[in-house]
């Protein structure tokens, strides 16, 4: 069932672009409020209410919901969407972009849920709707820290859902297939400065070749941004949304049927590496 005409404050990180920009362009036209989250000077998005924030940067996260709560007194729902992509063998890739990692795409959506969760307990409910990926359900070859993150993600919501569900605080994940959401040209690609003879060259740009292509030959992330409009207005929204191809939808339910060796050598044999 869903709610009508109800028009909610909605906070949703990331609107520069992808996912984050459609969905806010898509809610705000729709009748709801919304603040979207960026990091640099951003005009586009008419509609929506900006705010400056950076997720690595715990004092920002506080200060943003704060300013949202002075002027519409709650938060309805908290779109976690924002993130970063890194890639390359773990041997290899600096910790300190591993951290950085981690810190934008789960330790950032931490913060910013615990700032959110007090309010939306006084307000006696919400929808918080954190964004995980397809290799959150799967390790993906020289994505280890994005991988990293975004099991990271689903092993919170899963702890966070039962102990805010007394108060009617509803928590679901997306896992977003491929899109074409410009996370190609965004991906920080690390490998080891050791020349044609580095070990991990061939399987790494074979691997992030097939990936990009992916990418580029994927969805429009309209598309995802209207069921993320949808999830919004539903009274009932299902704990995990499994958004992308159907050979994607399909891979996710394999790697719990086969034997996890045979299902690596799928993956392996996909990425050509």
């Amino acid at each position: 069932m869903k709610e009508k005409n109800i028009k909610k404050v909605i906070l949703i990180t990331g609107v520069s672009s992808g996912f984050g920009k459609e969905c806010a362009r898509l809610l705000a036209e729709a009748g709801h409020t919304v603040y979207g989250t960026v990091r640099k000077e951003f005009t586009e998005l008419k509609s929506v209410k900006i705010l400056k924030m950076d997720l690595t940067d715990v004092e920002s996260i506080h200060r943003g919901v704060e300013e949202i709560i002075s002027k519409e007194g709650r938060i309805d729902v908290l779109i976690n969407n924002a993130g970063m992509h890194s890639a390359g063998p773990v041997e290899t890739t600096p910790p300190k972009i591993m951290r950085l990692q981690m810190e934008t795409s789960f330790m950032g959506m931490v913060h910013l849920t615990r700032f959110t969760l007090p309010h939306m307990r006084a307000q006696r409910g919400g929808t918080i709707i954190n964004f995980s990926s397809i290799g959150g359900l799967m390790g993906l070859p020289f994505h280890s820290s994005y991988s990293a993150a975004k099991f990271a993600v689903e092993g919170f919501s899963e702890a966070l859902r039962m102990e805010v569900s007394r108060f009617n605080i509803k928590v679901v994940v997306i896992n977003p297939g491929d899109f074409r959401t410009g996370a190609t040209l965004a991906r920080r690609n690390f490998l080891a400065p050791t020349g044609e003879n580095d070990p991990y060259k061939k399987p790494f740009t074979s691997a992030l070749s097939v990936m990009e292509k992916n990418e580029q030959e994927g969805r429009n992330p309209l598309k995802l941004a209207l069921k993320i409009t949808k999830i919004v207005n539903s009274r009932n929204p299902r704990q995990r949304y499994i958004i992308g191809a159907f050979y994607e939808r399909a891979a996710v339910k394999l790697k719990y049927l086969l034997p996890g060796k045979f299902f690596r050598w799928i993956l392996e044999k996909n990425y050509k590496i």
